[in-house]
């Protein structure tokens, strides 16, 4: 009689999760962890934890110091390079924009830090034939617009704003615009997220109605981009 081969699926997802639970307890600014810090941010057993940092020592995902910390290893930076190669910024954007622009009736654009300047990388323009004469590529200057704020946002502000920025006649005394920063994978700034129009239109009233709408399309371009919001943030969200 011929035995059946086991079926390690269930080990072999509950390891998975576990390798994959141990390597999220890296966040930005640990330079390394104590067996003590995963041990509390996993809530895994220290023998567990030692028995999978020998694997991903192996395979060059972590790196043991010489005090006994561990810090992430040069293969989670080679993943992170194919990441961004392969990462088409355009392909996540444009839909939001399309759906912005057709939901409010306003031009929706992505704006990029650009030296000094600010540059329109992505737009769709308003359906209105009133509407802002702006291209991808241009350049704008880094002043008190919607935009050029949320480019300047500090993170740990940016995304907790109680409102989206809303500016009036900053760079055009006809024109108002709101935006909110968008950030990636690893919490970088990767631009703003901006829907303009005409003041007379887009007033700081009808801007506000556009609040909820306008968070959850940044909510829904970041992670798209990767972004994990801190537990707080997800708090906030609920």
């Amino acid at each position: 009689m011929v035995k059946a081969r086991p079926r390690p699926a269930v080990n072999g997802v509950a390891s998975a999760d576990r390798v994959l639970t141990v390597l999220s307890a890296f966040r930005i600014g640990d330079a390394a962890l104590s067996l003590v810090e995963l041990v509390e941010r996993t809530g895994l057993i220290k023998s567990t934890i030692m028995r999978l940092m020998v694997s991903l020592e192996d395979h060059g995902f972590i790196t043991r110091m010489a005090d006994g910390r561990y810090q992430l290893a040069s293969e989670v930076m080679r993943l992170n390079a194919v990441y961004q190669e392969a990462l088409d910024l355009e392909r996540h954007v444009m839909p939001r924009l399309q759906f912005l622009a057709e939901q409010t009736g306003e031009t929706a654009s992505f704006y990029v830090r650009h030296g000094a300047y600010r540059m329109c990388q992505y737009r769709v323009n308003s359906s209105h034939r009133l509407r802002l004469n702006l291209q991808p590529g241009d350049m704008r200057p880094m002043d008190e617009a919607a935009g050029a704020q949320a480019l300047r946002a500090p993170f740990d502000t940016g995304i907790a704003l109680e409102k989206p920025y809303y500016s009036c006649g900053a760079t055009d005394p006809h024109a108002a615009s709101m935006a909110l920063p968008v950030y990636g994978a690893q919490h970088e700034l990767m631009g703003a997220l901006v829907i303009s129009g005409p003041a007379s239109r887009l007033t700081e009233e009808y801007a506000l109605s556009l609040r909820q709408q306008f968070f959850d399309t940044a909510r829904d371009l970041m992670r798209s981009l990767g972004y994990k919001p801190a537990d707080s943030e997800r708090v906030s969200a609920d």
